[in-house]
């Protein structure tokens, strides 16, 4: 396998994970990519949560501005008691494996808001839900981002991140378990799509090195090719040291801003630390 430079300079700028409005981002699927452009991306792929719905909007864009768009997703999974993510990238956005598959866990989104809701409404927060559907562009998905943001909206912490620790992540009074979709069977919908499997942002998941270490061999072993080295949430270390994981099991490496909002993401559009050396890239053979 030949190697290629993680991000030549002045040819290609790729951003593989990024959200818009069709999920839990803040600008429409247009604007994501006018951004991405106005950045210096020539590569996007849009990621957003268990959904398609934004694609064309950003094919059209994509199109008109010169920018490679990559039809992707990004899939909730349940994996050992952890919730994981996956991302599929270069997908057919008609397959019906896939489509069917998401169509499923967007049914069991819509439940899991209202538990939500519920829950939070036992702590004060009454009116929750009309406040949050106010954040939500695409009333099929609504998501902890945009509880998140209503809570933020309703004084309830100054920022996203401090909404997520106090109240809706494990132990917190808004979270509700929900019954995410197997590993294997994420990874079946992505190569019934003709996709690569990618775990996104593998330094944000409580998992000691010994558990990592076990995802990434099941993750392997059910044929998944490619690790999230360079997420916008990864600092450099954890950029170095995902960069070696991927060479010992491997995996290509991918690299995404996981934007979602300006101001409220980790970093911008294009934004973050490229690939180590060494590391083959995701799109080496795109």
């Amino acid at each position: 396998m030949t190697f290629a430079a993680s991000r030549p300079p002045g040819l290609q700028k790729y951003d593989l994970h990024c959200h818009s409005t069709a999920s839990d981002g803040m600008l429409p699927p247009a604007d994501v990519v006018a951004r991405a452009h106005a950045n210096g991306v020539t590569t996007l792929a849009l990621t957003d949560h268990d959904g398609l719905s934004g694609l064309p909007e950003a094919q059209a864009a994509a199109d008109a501005l010169g920018v490679s768009l990559v039809p992707g997703t990004e899939i909730s999974v349940e994996w050992n008691d952890y919730s994981v993510h996956i991302v599929g990238l270069r997908i057919d956005p008609k397959n019906p494996a896939i489509v069917a598959g998401l169509d499923g866990i967007r049914i069991g989104r819509a439940t899991r808001a209202e538990r939500i809701a519920a829950e939070l409404e036992k702590v004060g927060f009454k009116g929750i839900l009309a406040r949050t559907m106010t954040y939500v562009g695409n009333p099929e998905l609504v998501s902890r981002a945009h509880f998140a943001r209503a809570l933020v909206d309703m004084g309830a912490c100054r920022e996203v991140k401090q909404v997520f620790d106090r109240y809706l992540t494990p132990g917190k009074p808004g979270f509700v378990a929900h019954p995410w979709p197997s590993l294997a069977e994420a990874l079946g919908w992505i190569r019934a799509a003709g996709g690569v499997a990618v775990i996104a942002h593998p330094g944000r998941y409580r998992m000691s090195n010994r558990e990592l270490g076990k995802l990434f061999e099941a993750f392997r072993e059910l044929g998944g090719e490619a690790i999230e080295v360079a997420s916008g949430s990864h600092t450099p270390e954890q950029v170095a040291h995902f960069g070696r994981q991927a060479r010992h099991y491997a995996f290509m490496g991918s690299q995404g801003s996981d934007f979602h909002a300006p101001g409220e993401s980790y970093v911008d559009l294009g934004g973050g630390l490229p690939l180590p050396e060494g590391v083959v890239p995701v799109w080496n053979n795109w």
